[in-house]
């Protein structure tokens, strides 16, 4: 019975170490390492940076010098849901936005119930404001009940704020147009592809005549005088 016994126990050992070993040969054959970058790559998608970066978004004022109220005006459709811009307009889900160019953040005397989050922002819907409030309610008033996402395209926000402008007693005049600011990716490419000798160009003196070709006989006021002359020949 125990001889019995011992050969059962055998046979399971046995399996189990056939078991383990065909586990870690299957295991090394299809052992997979974690790749460095997950997904897959999709042709003619390029990664962000790629490309030598994006160029930097530009101050509100670059955009709205040359914005355009009546593409602004198509770009407003996307607004219509909550808002209206027209004179004595009633509020909806958001406020009437006539006259809002300038005026006071969440201070219009238009009834509109405010959150808390806007309420509390203070100053007016100037250039830049209006401008990074159109870009994400959200950042700009943290737990605002506004639901809209934003409008990513900077020609597009200035080109609304340009509508908005127009819906008003009093216009306001826009913005001339700043320079641009500069792009760090384009000035270091610029800076990289600039000639060997253009930095020590910028800094080497620039010799008179005289200095430039020694012992030459030159005359007139680069010319040396007698006693400069005198002092060379001891």
């Amino acid at each position: 019975m125990d001889h019995r016994a011992n050969t059962i126990a055998g046979w399971v050992l046995g399996a189990g170490i056939v078991a383990l070993g065909v586990t870690i040969v299957t295991g090394e054959m299809f052992r997979q390492e974690r790749p460095e970058k997950m997904g897959y790559p999709i042709a003619g998608v390029e990664e962000p940076g790629e490309g030598g970066g994006a160029a930097a978004e530009q101050p509100a004022a670059f955009y709205l010098a040359s914005a355009d109220p009546q593409a602004g005006e198509q770009v407003f459709k996307k607004c219509t849901a909550c808002h209206v811009a027209a004179k004595g307009g009633a509020n909806g889900t958001g406020p009437d936005l006539w006259g809002v160019v300038g005026s006071g953040i969440a201070k219009r005397p238009d009834g509109f119930a405010y959150s808390p989050a806007l309420a509390g922002k203070g100053g007016n819907w100037d250039w830049n404001n209006l401008f990074a409030w159109l870009k994400s309610p959200r950042d700009f008033a943290p737990g605002t009940k506004m639901t809209f996402a934003g409008l990513s395209k900077p020609e597009d926000r200035a080109n609304v704020i340009a509508y908005l402008n127009k819906q008003s007693d009093a216009p306001l005049p826009l913005p001339a147009k700043p320079a641009a600011a500069p792009n760090p990716a384009q000035a270091a490419a610029e800076a990289k592809s600039a000639p060997a000798g253009a930095e020590q160009a910028k800094t080497q003196p620039v010799l008179n005549e005289a200095q430039a070709t020694p012992g030459k006989n030159v005359k007139g006021e680069a010319a040396p005088s007698d006693q400069q002359a005198g002092r060379a020949k001891k």
